[in-house]
């Protein structure tokens, strides 16, 4: 069972006359990075809310959006502020007198300056409205989860069969080696024999060709990195069968198998295993980029 970092989720729930919404999304990341766009009311429950997500998901660049109404009235309260309205009553009162003009500043015109009145939330009992979040938080990353799974079986499915693939291709080019030497030893005496007319043939040491053909049997033997990617191929096969995060043991194990399919190309010498070490380079990197989206 793999997960996705990709996904979205929402939770909607009503509490007597409190209204919560919440939103999830998630992209692909390194880490657990997350952004909680929420009311300032709830600036108390950010750090639990942000625990709450970074348990649940694991891994991914996630955007958390809260939003919360009250529909009772006494839900909010608006406050005088009586020190700052006395002040600008006093200032209207004497630019009056210093200019001569009428005092026909109105009580419900004072209200109008900045900051004489004000709108703010009444206390609120932080733990309940903390529970009543997390339960809705719970309700958003639930339908998250759901969706982050459906998307990481399908990346799992198609990564599973292109493992498949590659040991297949890996059984071809472990076919093909053993050819690889006896080829190089027939071109090889062929050129000889090109070059050498039967007077001097005689004279040839055929140690020589023996001993060119051992080196470079040596130098293309590709046994010990066939044998590795069998170990990693069975490997990848049990990782992808664990329920859990195996994004980054995958995207470690991806690595060991480029470099061994590196190693092969680099020693082969032989235009068919080539050709196969290039369709497994292919399927290699389109496998990276399907890990990197897996938690």
């Amino acid at each position: 069972m793999a997960y996705s970092m990709t996904g979205f989720g929402r939770g909607e729930k009503i509490f007597d006359t409190r209204r919560y919404s919440v939103e999830i999304k998630s992209v692909n990341s390194r880490f657990c990075d997350i952004n909680v766009r929420m009311p300032r009311l709830f600036n108390f429950a950010e750090a639990a809310v942000r625990k709450q997500i970074n348990d649940t998901l694991g891994r991914g660049k996630v955007d958390v959006f809260i939003n919360f109404e009250d529909s009772q009235s006494s839900g909010s309260e608006v406050v005088l502020n009586e020190g700052l309205i006395q002040a600008y009553s006093k200032a209207v009162s004497r630019t009056a007198e210093i200019t001569g003009r009428t005092d026909d500043m109105s009580a419900s015109r004072l209200t109008y300056f900045p900051d004489v009145i004000n709108v703010r939330q009444k206390s609120v009992d932080e733990d309940v409205m903390g529970d009543e979040l997390a339960e809705c938080v719970t309700l958003a990353l639930n339908e998250m989860l759901k969706m982050r799974k459906r998307e990481g079986d399908n990346l799992a499915s198609d990564i599973t069969d292109k493992v498949c693939e590659l040991e297949k291709i890996r059984d071809e080019i472990a076919s093909r080696a053993p050819s690889v030497v006896e080829d190089y030893r027939k071109r090889l005496s062929d050129r000889i024999d090109e070059i050498l007319d039967d007077s001097k043939r005689e004279f040839y040491d055929e140690g020589r060709l023996a001993a060119e053909v051992a080196l470079f049997a040596d130098k293309c033997a590709i046994d010990e990195e066939l044998k590795r990617l069998r170990s990693h191929f069975d490997q990848a096969h049990r990782i992808m069968a664990f329920d859990g995060n195996i994004g980054k043991k995958m995207d470690f194990l991806i690595q060991e198998i480029n470099r061994e399919i590196n190693t092969i190309g680099s020693k082969a010498n032989d235009i068919e295993i080539t050709n196969r070490v290039l369709a497994s380079k292919n399927l290699v990197e389109e496998m990276r980029e399907q890990i990197q989206n897996l938690v």
